[in-house]
């Protein structure tokens, strides 16, 4: 007998946010959330993400045991603006039991009924910039800050379940010294001098806040036309800039202006915080910090975050003048693997942009969906 709890209370939603370090307990390619920053994120109070969505959070005990947890979420602005009359779920884990991951589903479903959506979606979070889908390859990869892990027998419980491919994703690495300069070096300075464009360089975080308001709006006006896409309020990228920018190395993030100093373009690479953050085991304090720290400084790896760059100026060469600021710097840093974040696989045109970088696809996955009649 499954028995489903909702998770309410800060004790409860502890439980929910602690019951992967028990599944993945013995994994070597997990990497564990930051408990306190994971509980941040569902704090009603703190994530400003709840004024335009619901979300509740669902936890699923057998015989008194903790055995799966599950996020039942909606997103109006996708709801009512796009009207896209999607059930999300996502935080979703379990053991190795089709009646645990049945019942967690099922309970998804029946909240979209009760609103009258018309199909379920996941797994993913509240919009764009949250982690995204269920892994289908690459289990044997370590994974990022920025995805979910998961084991190979999840798929067979999503497709038990009747959920089909819904958007596909793919992540691909390759060595700094597969990376060839003579592709963008020279273009570069013809696409600086043609459209009247400068690179900015940061070296602290006060810098680059300057122009994060405009990096979101860079960041939403590139990426609307996806199928992923959902907008983010003005309070969430408040939230986000206070959430990651102490993540960031000022020297990673790179801006590109007009003439007039208006942002056309940016992108942001993190170092790998992977292993640092398995050291942590979800915890700061007393001595997490200082994985993060030494990560930041000394990480020989690196990964891509976010990308974006306005319309009018996709297929203009922007990119060339990104790549170009990155291999400096990455030079300087001695950076020896660069590790993008899940791709669309049918995004064409940021593919199009690694093509010289010898790239290799070491994982896939996807989120799935299911009509909820």
């Amino acid at each position: 007998m499954i028995e489903i709890k909702e998770a309410i209370s800060k004790k409860e939603l502890k439980a929910f946010v602690k019951f992967p370090f028990k599944l993945y307990k013995n994994s070597k390619y997990w990497v564990p959330p930051i408990i306190r920053e994971e509980l941040k994120t569902f704090d009603k109070t703190i994530n400003p993400v709840f004024n335009d969505a619901d979300a509740r959070f669902f936890l699923a005990y057998k015989n008194g045991e903790l055995v799966g947890r599950i996020a039942a979420i909606i997103n109006w602005l996708e709801v009512k603006d796009q009207s896209i009359k999607k059930m999300r779920f996502g935080w979703f884990d379990f053991i190795d039991d089709q009646e645990v991951s049945k019942a967690l589903l099922d309970t998804v479903r029946d909240i979209g009924i009760e609103h009258q959506l018309e199909f379920i979606e996941g797994p993913v979070g509240f919009s764009n910039l949250d982690k995204v889908g269920v892994m289908t390859e690459g289990f044997d990869h370590i994974g990022t800050m920025i995805t979910w892990y998961n084991y190979p027998y999840y798929l067979n419980h999503y497709e038990s379940y009747g959920l089909k491919e819904s958007k596909a994703y793919v992540e691909s690495k390759f060595a700094y010294s597969d990376i060839k300069p003579e592709t963008f070096t020279k273009i570069q300075d013809l696409i600086k001098r043609r459209y009247k464009l400068k690179a900015l360089e940061f070296r602290t975080s006060d810098e680059i806040m300057a122009y994060a308001d405009e990096m979101f709006d860079v960041f939403e006006t590139s990426h609307a036309k996806l199928s992923s896409f959902v907008a983010i309020n003005p309070e969430q990228k408040a939230y986000f800039k206070k959430k990651f920018l102490p993540f960031l190395n000022p020297e990673y993030v790179k801006f590109i202006v007009d003439k007039d100093d208006k942002l056309i373009g940016f992108a942001i690479v993190t170092p790998s915080y992977a292993e640092a953050l398995q050291k942590m085991n979800g915890r700061l304090f007393p001595f997490g910090f200082r994985h993060i720290m030494h990560a930041k400084k000394h990480s020989k790896s690196v990964t891509f975050y976010l990308i974006g760059i306005l319309p009018e100026y996709q297929n203009k060469g922007v990119t060339a003048i990104i790549f170009h600021e990155f291999y400096r710097e990455f030079g300087k840093k001695n950076i020896e693997q660069c590790i993008r974040g899940p791709e669309l696989a049918d995004n064409d045109a940021i593919h199009k942009i690694w093509k010289h970088f010898n790239p290799k696809v070491h994982k896939r996955r996807c989120t799935m969906s299911k009509p909820i009649a």
